[in-house]
């Protein structure tokens, strides 16, 4: 490769960073006033706060109406399952409210990634690559030498969340954002039974088999000191207040009314590509596989 090819390379390499970070200087511009926007709003439907920056779906926007709801003590957050962080629930809450954070992915590519990026040196961000495990999650987290009354704790790592959530014992985040199974349903208080090595696309070839239902994911929480606040629209995520901070500004919701069928056609055919099986064909493609009834402890049949 020739020296003039290089230096091309390099130009190229160097305008597509600053217009990425452009890009994310207008998307920041537009989610402030989005939350200005939502302030004057007087709904106590958290989806109605809904608007995406950084995050997948609308998490940033119901995010923003729960830390202006509540009393942050220490703006402080941590993700685990983040990828390489460009997408994520916390991201917009780091470089728009300049919140300190910590970072959790198994994937070395994926922290390598986010660590070569333009904003990586530009806040308060650490990031560690780790498996998590039950085992082990309590002393991942004292890594981030945060304060034990956390801003946020976000958990998405398509497998183990009830089990992890569950061994968590030290962080008393004040709030709290965790992935749920919709294909489990509104009803059963179930969970895929616990593996340390879980892998979503080894365990069942349809991707869909993974996580808890929300009824699990509520149970778990509510022992925990935690008031369940709604869910997202697309059924993915739901939101959680540590329960002495709760007040007029938030309501309280029951699984039933919380509860959100998601439209997601991610699941994959034998060959490992994507079969976009919607509805109903969606659960048939996991139905009787193992699970755990986490209250009475017994494993059931999907």
């Amino acid at each position: 490769m020739d020296n003039s090819y290089k230096d091309q390379l390099y130009n190229l390499g160097k305008t597509m960073k600053y217009l990425f970070m452009e890009i994310d200087h207008i998307k920041i511009s537009q989610g402030k006033i989005l939350s200005e926007l939502n302030k004057k709003k007087n709904s106590k439907n958290i989806q109605d706060y809904e608007f995406k920056v950084f995050s997948q779906w609308g998490e940033d926007g119901i995010i923003q109406k729960i830390i202006d709801s509540i009393e942050i003590k220490n703006k402080t957050f941590i993700e685990f399952g983040v990828g390489d962080f460009f997408e994520s629930n916390c991201r917009f809450l780091m470089m728009h409210n300049n919140w300190s954070g910590f970072v959790i992915d198994s994937s070395e590519k994926m922290i390598e990634m986010l660590k070569r990026a333009y904003f990586y040196w530009k806040y308060n961000l650490k990031s560690i690559n780790a498996f998590i495990y039950k085992e082990n999650i309590n002393n991942l987290l004292l890594k981030s030498e945060f304060d034990f009354d956390l801003g946020l704790l976000s958990i998405d790592i398509d497998g183990n969340d009830y089990y992890i959530l569950e061994a968590i014992s030290q962080y008393k985040p004040r709030i709290l954002v965790v992935e749920y199974n919709s294909l489990f349903g509104s009803k059963r208080n179930i969970s895929i039974p616990y593996t340390p090595d879980f892998n979503r696309t080894k365990a069942n070839s349809s991707n869909l088999y993974f996580g808890a239902s929300l009824g699990a994911i509520t149970y778990i929480a509510k022992k925990k000191g935690y008031i369940l606040v709604g869910s997202n629209s697309s059924g993915v995520n739901a939101f959680y207040v540590r329960k002495d901070l709760m007040n007029k500004k938030l309501n309280e919701k029951s699984v039933k009314e919380a509860y959100t069928i998601s439209k997601l056609r991610e699941s994959r055919d034998e060959s490992g590509k994507l079969s976009y099986l919607a509805e109903e064909k969606r659960l048939k493609a996991i139905k009787g596989t193992e699970v755990f009834n986490v209250i009475n402890k017994k494993k059931e049949i999907l």
